[in-house]
C-alpha cells in the first residue's frame, strides 16, 4: 500500500459482519462515555425538566443527521467511503475533507482534554498529596496530570488499535457499573434528604444544556463505520433509534437523579459528590483507570489524521508525542469539567453532529427532497450555528467569569 493520499480511506483489512445485537452494543460503545457525569451538574444549571426536554430532543436530532449521513453514502454508492472525512471528501473534496478533520482534530483531543482534567481532579480528590508534598506552587491536580504524561506517551506510541480494542470493552464495563452505583447512591440521599429542585432554570441557561448534552451524545463520526460493518444494513436505522432511545433514558435517568439528590451541592463531576468510603473510592478509580486507557483509542482518529496530512501517512511517533503534551498542556489551563464539555459540546460538536450533516444531505439531494425536507434540513444548518456560537459564548464566560 503506497502512501495515504487526500482521498485514501480510511479503512482497515476485511472483518466479519455484525449481527442487529452487536451493533446495537458498538452504538453503546460508541456513545456512552465521560460527558454522562457532567449531567447531573448541567440539570442544575437548566433545570431537571428542561435538561431533560433539551437531552431528548438533542437525542432525536443527532440520531436523524447520523441517518442523514448513511443516506448520502447510499446514495453516492462509493465503495471507499469509510468515514466522515471520506464522505466530505466525496461531497465537496478537498476543503470537505479538511473541514471535517479538523472538527474531528478539536473534537477527539477536546475530550482527551476532559478525560485528563476528571483524571486530576478526581485523584486529588482521593488522595490529597498536600501531606508529602508541600508544593505551594503546583496544584495537587496538576500533578496527576502530570503523573499521567509519560505513561501516555507509550500508550499512545502503540501502532494499531487492534492491540487496544480489549480496553474499550472494559473501559463500557466500568463505566456502566459506576453509573449504577452512583444510581444507587442518588436514590438513597434523594429518599433521605430530599433538596429543593428547580425545574426550568430559564432561557440564559438553556444553550449550556444544549452544549453538555450534544457533548454527551457525540459519536457521530462512527456511524458510516458501524453502519457498514452491519450485516442486515436495512435494520441499521431501526437499532440506531432503538439505542439511541434507551441512551437517552439512561442518560436522563442519571442526570435528573443526581441533580434530585444533591440539589445545589451538585459538583461538575457527580462522582466527587459521593462522599467517603469503599465503594465510592473503587468507582472513582475505575473511572480514572477507564479514561486512561480510553485516552489512546479517543486520540487515534487524530492520529490518523496528523499522520496523512504530515508525514504521508506513515507512522510518526514524535508527532504522536507532540499531540499528546498539546492536549496535556489544554488540560492544565482549563478550571472545570462541566464548562468545558459544554464548550466542546457546543462549538466542535454541533458542527460535525447539526451543522455538516444537514449541509452535505442538501447538497447531494438538492434536486430530489421536497420543501419540507429542506427547510427541515436548513432549520438544522440554523440551529447548529446558532448554538454554536451561543453556546460556545456562554461555555466561554463560564470559564473565564465573564458574566
Amino acid at each position: 500500500m503506497g502512501p495515504a493520499r487526500e482521498d485514501t480511506p480510511l479503512l482497515g483489512k476485511e472483518r466479519p459482519l455484525s449481527s442487529q445485537f452487536k451493533t446495537f452494543a458498538n452504538v453503546f460503545i460508541a456513545i456512552v462515555g465521560a460527558g454522562v457525569l457532567g449531567l447531573p451538574y448541567a440539570f442544575k444549571r437548566t433545570g431537571w425538566l428542561m435538561g431533560v426536554l433539551t437531552l431528548f430532543s438533542v437525542a432525536a436530532l443527532i440520531t436523524h443527521c447520523m441517518m442523514l449521513l448513511v443516506h448520502i453514502r447510499r446514495k453516492l454508492g462509493a465503495a471507499n467511503i469509510g468515514s466522515f472525512g471520506d464522505l466530505g471528501f466525496a461531497v465537496c473534496g478537498p476543503l470537505g475533507r479538511f473541514l471535517v478533520d479538523i472538527l474531528i482534530i478539536l473534537s477527539q483531543a477536546g475530550f482527551c482534554v476532559g478525560y485528563l482534567i476528571f483524571i486530576g481532579t478526581t485523584l486529588a480528590n482521593l488522595f490529597n498529596p498536600t501531606t508529602t508534598l508541600t508544593l505551594s506552587h503546583v496544584s495537587p491536580k496538576s500533578l496527576y496530570i502530570w503523573g499521567c504524561f509519560p505513561f501516555q506517551l507509550g500508550l499512545n506510541s502503540v501502532k494499531t488499535l487492534t492491540h487496544l480494542a480489549p480496553l474499550s470493552i472494559f473501559a463500557d464495563v466500568v463505566d456502566l457499573g459506576a453509573m449504577a452505583v452512583v444510581i444507587v447512591e442518588d436514590v438513597k440521599i434523594a429518599v433521605e434528604q430530599r433538596p429543593d429542585v428547580v425545574a426550568f432554570g430559564g432561557m440564559s441557561v438553556f444553550f449550556y444544556g444544549m452544549g453538555v448534552a450534544v457533548y454527551a451524545f457525540e459519536g457521530v463520526g462512527m456511524v458510516l463505520p458501524l453502519e457498514s460493518e452491519m450485516k442486515d444494513k436495512e435494520k441499521f436505522g431501526k437499532v440506531l433509534a432503538l439505542s439511541m432511545g434507551i441512551i437517552a433514558l439512561l442518560f436522563g435517568a442519571f442526570g435528573v437523579l443526581g441533580y434530585m439528590a444533591f440539589g445545589d451541592e451538585t459538583m461538575d463531576i457527580i462522582t466527587a459528590n459521593l462522599g467517603p468510603g469503599l465503594v465510592s473510592s473503587l468507582v472513582k478509580l475505575g473511572l480514572c483507570i477507564n479514561l486512561f486507557f480510553t485516552f489512546p483509542l479517543m486520540m487515534n482518529p487524530v492520529f490518523e489524521i496528523v499522520e496523512r496530512r504530515f508525514w504521508s501517512g506513515m507512522y510518526c511517533v514524535w508527532l504522536r508525542w507532540l499531540l499528546v503534551l498539546a492536549v496535556t498542556l489544554v488540560a492544565l489551563l482549563v478550571p472545570n469539567f462541566a464548562d468545558f464539555l459544554s464548550l466542546v459540546g457546543s462549538s466542535v460538536c454541533c458542527a460535525l453532529g447539526f451543522v455538516l450533516p444537514a449541509l452535505f444531505h442538501l447538497m447531494v439531494f438538492k434536486d430530489e427532497i421536497g420543501w419540507k425536507q429542506r427547510t427541515f434540513n436548513s432549520g438544522i444548518v440554523l440551529l447548529g450555528l446558532v448554538l454554536a456560537v451561543s453556546g460556545t459564548w456562554s461555555s466561554l464566560s463560564e470559564i473565564f467569569n465573564w458574566n
